[in-house]
């Protein structure tokens, strides 16, 4: 995050600190658990960013304004520190690296505490693209360098305690599955990491989940268009050179079938995750086309995975019988 040309960007209101002497007729152990009191109401903090430099400095200058922060630089760990801790502010930076990361961020605070303030932080030209991308979920959108008043009227001790309570937005699977996707990944990746078959499979994470984002966007599509539950099979390339890339990679059959297990398992829980938004009119239609639709992706995977294999089965034969005899019976 750049913050303004300033050290330290020094916030121009910072929030008041009693400057009046203490009563002399208080007894000293009222006076210390006053400002104990006081301690504990400043502001909790979580700041996500990948930028190391940038996440230092913007930490040092919130905390001159006698703020408590919480610092994470990546999505994994952000949501790692919202799961363990309560916080009454967050600051994320949207692009952490891959544009749109930050939403993951903002989407597990508004769900697990709606009461936080969230405002998005992106220095990308286009920040109207990224204020629709998180137009129901954040309080406000930030550009770098973002105005450092502008900041401090935000945190707004005031504001910060009465924060009207979210009403959920109700929405269908599709819609939850578009904007968690980054999240539901992560999840169907760590499951995958604690089977000890697939994990012994030596790949990248990146490898590994390289045909995830375009089969989760073939799901939400069959969602958002074709609701027929039984819809015809339809070409799904991704599927297709799925298939063929892990049987490369040195993956069985069964072992494809149990990625696609953990792929509806991830996606069952992020419907979970997100029960207190879903439209439940429609619920059960969703889970019921989505679960046809990795049925389908999973009969192609293993379609083309099969054909792969008798396509070096039928190549190793051949390259055997154009040996001359005698090495043959050598």
């Amino acid at each position: 995050m750049v913050l303004p040309q300033e050290p330290y960007a020094v916030l121009a209101e910072p929030y008041p600190v009693s400057t009046e002497l203490p009563d002399e007729r208080l007894p000293v152990h009222m006076m210390r658990t006053a400002q104990l009191v006081d301690f504990m109401k400043r502001p909790k903090i979580l700041l996500v960013d990948d930028n190391e430099n940038e996440l230092l400095l913007t930490r040092r200058s919130l905390e001159t304004q006698h703020c408590e922060v919480v610092s994470a630089r990546c999505v994994t760990e952000a949501l790692r520190q919202i799961a363990a801790q309560s916080f009454d502010v967050l600051i994320t930076d949207l692009h952490m690296p891959e544009p749109g990361d930050g939403f993951a961020v903002v989407t597990a605070m508004r769900h697990s505490q709606p009461q936080a303030l969230t405002l998005v932080v992106s220095d990308y030209p286009d920040v109207q693209k990224a204020m629709n991308a998180v137009l129901l979920q954040a309080d406000e959108v930030l550009v770098k360098p973002f105005d450092a008043k502008q900041l401090a009227g935000l945190m707004d001790k005031e504001r910060l305690t009465s924060l009207p309570p979210l009403r959920p937005v109700k929405e269908g699977v599709a819609s939850i599955l578009d904007r968690d996707v980054a999240i539901l990944m992560q999840r169907w990746l760590a499951r995958v990491e604690q089977v000890e078959e697939l994990a012994a499979i030596p790949l990248a994470p990146s490898e590994r989940v390289a045909f995830l984002p375009e089969m989760i966007k073939s799901i939400t599509a069959r969602l958002h268009g074709t609701r027929e539950i039984e819809a015809i099979d339809r070409p799904i390339e991704a599927a297709v050179g799925h298939g063929q890339s892990r049987y490369r990679q040195g993956y069985t059959a069964p072992m494809i079938v149990q990625e696609s297990r953990l792929l509806q398992v991830s996606i069952f829980e992020t419907i979970q995750r997100n029960l207190s938004t879903v439209d439940f009119t429609r619920v059960l239609p969703d889970i019921m086309i989505l679960a046809d639709e990795v049925d389908s992706q999973l009969k192609q995977t293993i379609a083309s995975f099969l054909a792969v294999q008798r396509e070096e089965v039928v190549l190793a034969s051949a390259a055997i019988a154009k040996e001359p005899a005698s090495a043959q019976v050598n």
